[in-house]
């Protein structure tokens, strides 16, 4: 008789354990479920969370997520696939994407019931981060559509709706550039080798060769070159036949010398081709130089991260079930419940100052265009006077964006990550009525104390100045392409406990401009909302105090300087003015109807001296 505490899925998941060793062939693997994102990393996998329900989808999630790990385990060869690895960031992307696919798709051929757990994986992966909904190739990941382009082609399999979507944006770029490369798909798949340099024309095709490095084959040709130049360099034939008479003529005339000579040139001989293999082998284990990483940081080239392996972008479903999602939205609506008088007020106050922004205005008097029927009377009363027509202003309101990134760290805990979370739920509903688009961006890390970044150190004997040393966990709580009443539940994520660590803003700014400046509209806005200064103990305990600090005012000032995005930031209780020159400190959701809305109104005039006249007094306000 079981127990009422059973779970009824643990035999599921014992199933699926054991199925993945076997399809991995490795039965060394350590298989868990866990709400964090899944994972491969040396003999440990981690899936999905199946829970007490066991609905359908996620049984298929866990069945395809397990299925493409443990084929990629079976069919990728790490050192191959280093050996290949190009150098810049985007021929990294897309390298990666079609090994994946090209591991998936040789493990449906041996193993045809994976694929339809690997469709329902993509599928999920799919509407998770919105591609049905993708209109143009510039909210399509290349790398994303490469990878579903040769699965498709591999298997022959139509993709689910959303991977389709991104596979058809860039299907005509793709095929009218690498079209005649990727026809050789079937001869390469089985052989990881063929397959990586197969990817590397493709790469090539498609514009990125410049970030693909030395070729590694041409660098083994010149090294084989060298060798069998070494190796053949004995004297002329002519010289050769001269010394061999010359040895026929001492050997006539003194036979026990040239025993000894003979004696002699063997030990040469022999002493030679012991120093010739010796300088062969270790030629031959000498690995090639591996291609120069590219920096981790364009505003410094000079910023250090000891390991990027631990890091995670992850959406706000990767952290937590659609339920714990659900009660976690309700306590924070519970915050909101004595403040939503003041929240209300800002909320229509900032639409109202909005909108009227986006009323029409109008050119009068002019030669051509819509007849000004209000000047008509002058008309009447003169026939000689002319026509008036008048022109519609353009207005640049609409095509903008709004990025708002969110300090998830420890010290916002409590009060002030509610005033966060209030903050972005408030300018993320008005913004949108205005028809502005709202991303919403969360950072902080996974671990306290460095985590596995730390512990890597640690076993390679602490080497000096390692730079960054903790696991990043960037989090998407809402697209901006997403609307608000998808993305509602997901701010409550940020009143689960556990969830706010360390913060390491520099690399977060960067992260969220890189995801700006790819953006259609003409105008982006970046706010930041945070309570002061970067802390992380593990890398300040092992680097200069000022590491992250210094990190974060490069950050800033290259945006800046590109003038691509304009950055505000926002302090909860603390002055951050010292690292943004744009910046407004609150304490409570009462100041935010006053001093929020006048600087956001401020934002969005079309007249600089307007703006510069706002945030001047609150800048005066602050000193």
């Amino acid at each position: 008789m079981s127990r009422a505490s059973d779970n009824p899925a643990d035999p599921f998941k014992k199933a699926l354990t054991e199925t993945a060793k076997v399809m991995a062939d490795d039965a060394e693997i350590t298989v868990s479920f866990s709400v964090d994102p899944p994972g491969m990393t040396g003999d440990a996998m981690r899936l999905p969370q199946v829970t007490r329900r066991m609905t359908r989808d996620e049984v298929m999630l866990a069945r395809g997520t397990a299925d493409g790990f443990a084929l990629k385990r079976r069919f990728h060869n790490a050192a191959t696939h280093a050996r290949y690895m190009p150098q810049g960031q985007m021929a990294r992307d897309l390298y990666e994407a079609m090994e994946t696919a090209r591991c998936e798709a040789v493990g449906a051929q041996h193993m045809p019931g994976t694929a339809s757990n690997i469709d329902a994986r993509i599928a999920h992966e799919a509407e998770r981060k919105g591609y049905a909904q993708i209109r143009s190739q510039a909210e399509a990941p290349l790398p994303v559509a490469a990878g579903y382009l040769i699965r498709q082609l591999a298997t022959g399999r139509a993709l689910p709706k959303g991977a389709g979507t991104v596979a058809d944006l860039w299907r005509p770029f793709v095929e009218s550039h690498a079209g005649a490369t990727l026809e050789g798909l079937d001869r390469v798949l089985s052989d990881q080798t063929e397959f990586a340099r197969f990817a590397r024309r493709v790469i090539e095709d498609l514009g990125y060769g410049d970030q693909l490095g030395d070729d590694p084959d041409e660098e083994g040709e010149d090294q084989e070159s060298a060798d069998e130049d070494q190796a053949d360099a004995p004297e002329s034939p002519d010289s050769q036949g001269d010394e061999q008479e010359q040895d026929d003529s001492e050997a006539a005339e003194d036979g026990p010398r040239q025993e000894s000579a003979e004696m002699e040139a063997v030990y040469d001989e022999t002493a030679e081709d012991e120093m010739s293999d010796e300088t062969e082998a270790a030629q031959a284990e000498a690995p090639p130089e591996p291609p120069v990483p590219p920096p981790h940081s364009e505003a410094d080239p000079n910023y250090i991260v000891f390991v990027t392996d631990f890091d995670e972008e992850v959406t706000a479903e990767d952290l937590a079930d659609p339920a714990e999602l659900e009660r976690l939205r309700a306590y924070l609506d519970q915050q909101l419940e004595p403040l939503k008088g003041a929240v209300s007020r800002l909320a229509n106050k900032l639409q109202r100052r909005l909108q009227a922004k986006q009323n029409r205005s109008w050119e009068f008097d002019r030669e051509e265009g819509i007849l000004d029927v209000a000047r008509l009377a002058r008309v009447v009363a003169n026939p000689t006077t002319p026509l008036s027509f008048k022109v519609e202003k353009d207005t640049e309101f609409r095509d903008t964006v709004v990025t708002l990134l969110l300090d998830n760290s420890g010290s916002m805990r409590g009060r002030p990550i509610s005033i966060a979370a209030i903050c972005a739920d408030v300018l993320a509903r008005t913004l949108e009525r205005c028809q502005v688009k709202v991303e919403i961006l969360g950072f902080t890390t996974r671990a306290w104390k460095g985590g596995q970044s730390r512990e890597r150190w640690l076993a390679e004997g602490r080497p000096q100045a390692p730079g960054r040393l903790n696991d990043l966990r960037h989090i998407v709580y809402k697209p901006a392409d997403a609307p608000w009443r998808r993305s509602r539940d997901n701010l409550g994520l940020m009143m689960k406990e556990g969830l706010l660590k360390e913060n390491i803003d520099g690399e977060a700014l960067e992260w969220a401009h890189r995801r700006m400046v790819v953006r259609r509209e003409a105008r982006k806005i970046l706010m930041v909302i945070s309570d002061g200064a970067p802390v992380d103990d593990s890398t300040l305990s092992v680097n200069p105090a000022n590491y992250l600090e210094k990190h974060l005012r490069d950050v800033i000032a290259m945006i800046e300087k590109r003038k691509a995005v304009e950055l505000l930031a926002i302090g909860i209780g603390h002055d951050v003015t010292r690292y943004y020159d744009r910046a407004v400190t609150i304490t409570d959701v009462d100041q935010l109807a006053g001093a929020m809305t006048e600087q956001l109104a401020a934002l969005f005039d079309s007249d600089p001296r307007a703006r510069a006249r706002v945030m001047g007094m609150a800048n005066a306000m602050r000193r």
